[in-house]
């Protein structure tokens, strides 16, 4: 009785934001240049992480896979957005719905995971610096980022999968403009409280628990620095960590007002900004901020750069 059996449901329709015609082109520009930024600022870290041997460390480990994610994460998202905002058929079939939801919830979960794992290696490196290199190894960091990719897939095969076998009875106006789970659940025609208690447990497991590891690990992170006598080492660690902490900040905190609280607390419309926020403007932010307050990926964009002219030169 499940999505499976809706043989007349061949397509969603995405209402998005048809409410508000007007906004449409203002918004089509609005997604178009932050998906350009997206993959050009996290391509850019991806490559010189890997192109620059001084970054061949765990923390730019880490960053290169965050990267990776929003790049991935976005491109599931965006293109059908720009599709829907620019045309009059505001529609995505079953299958696209169904790859959207698996995709963009499998990268969503590993980024909250992901997240912990960064705040541990930042306190290993800063509470631990003697012992850094024997904990953080390399065959540690890939088995930290391998657990986060797989707990993400895992969420999303046991979320997404319990959400499609719930019955819509032809309902098949989807009032977002993405594949969400709380929006599906909105379209099923049988009662959903099994449904939303999982969703609550989710959220729990990968919007409280990691955030509140980030917290004790910043607070250990705080204690250390204070005892540091070295006003420059004292800078770098704050610079290094504070990049992290900004993220995690924009990260959570727009992903927990949206999912952590009453569904009668904000309106319709609120929720889709707010969706238009964590999953189009934050892939963006996190190069711009690692790369801005980072004196190392600095550096190394310049070297990267000046070698590439110089080869062209010659």
């Amino acid at each position: 009785m499940g999505w499976a059996n809706e043989s007349s449901l061949m397509s969603f329709i995405l209402l998005g934001f048809s409410d508000h015609p007007h906004l449409e082109a203002v918004l089509f520009v609005f997604v178009l240049f932050f998906y350009l930024l997206t993959l050009v600022g996290n391509f850019t870290i991806i490559t010189v992480s890997y192109l620059h041997p001084p970054l061949h460390t765990p923390m730019y480990f880490f960053l290169s896979n965050l990267s990776l994610l929003d790049l991935c994460f976005t491109t599931s998202l965006a293109p059908q957005t720009l599709v829907n905002l620019r045309g009059p058929e505001k529609t995505i079939t079953y299958g696209g719905c169904v790859v959207q939801l698996y995709i963009s919830l499998a990268l969503g979960s590993t980024e909250c995971i992901l997240l912990a794992v960064m705040a541990l290696d930042r306190y290993v490196a800063v509470c631990k610096p003697l012992h850094y290199a024997a904990i953080m190894s390399l065959q540690v960091c890939q088995q930290l980022a391998t657990v986060s990719w797989l707990c993400g897939l895992a969420n999303s095969l046991i979320h997404a999968t319990f959400t499609l076998q719930l019955p819509l009875c032809g309902n098949h106006r989807l009032d977002h403009f993405i594949c969400e789970v709380p929006a599906l659940l909105k379209l099923a025609c049988v009662d959903t409280t099994v449904n939303e208690l999982v969703l609550f447990v989710v959220s729990i497991l990968f919007l409280v628990i990691p955030p509140a590891f980030i917290l004790i690990s910043y607070g250990f992170i705080t204690r250390a620095v204070l005892r540091i006598k070295s006003v420059e080492a004292r800078h770098k660690a704050c610079s290094t960590c504070s990049s992290h902490l900004t993220v995690v900040i924009i990260f959570y905190g727009t992903i927990i007002y949206m999912y952590l609280q009453p569904s009668d607390s904000y309106t319709q419309d609120q929720g889709k900004f707010i969706s238009l926020f964590y999953t189009m403007v934050t892939p963006t932010l996190n190069p711009i901020i690692y790369t801005l307050r980072n004196k190392d990926v600095k550096e190394a964009l310049k070297k990267l750069l000046l070698g590439k002219l110089c080869s062209l030169q010659t």
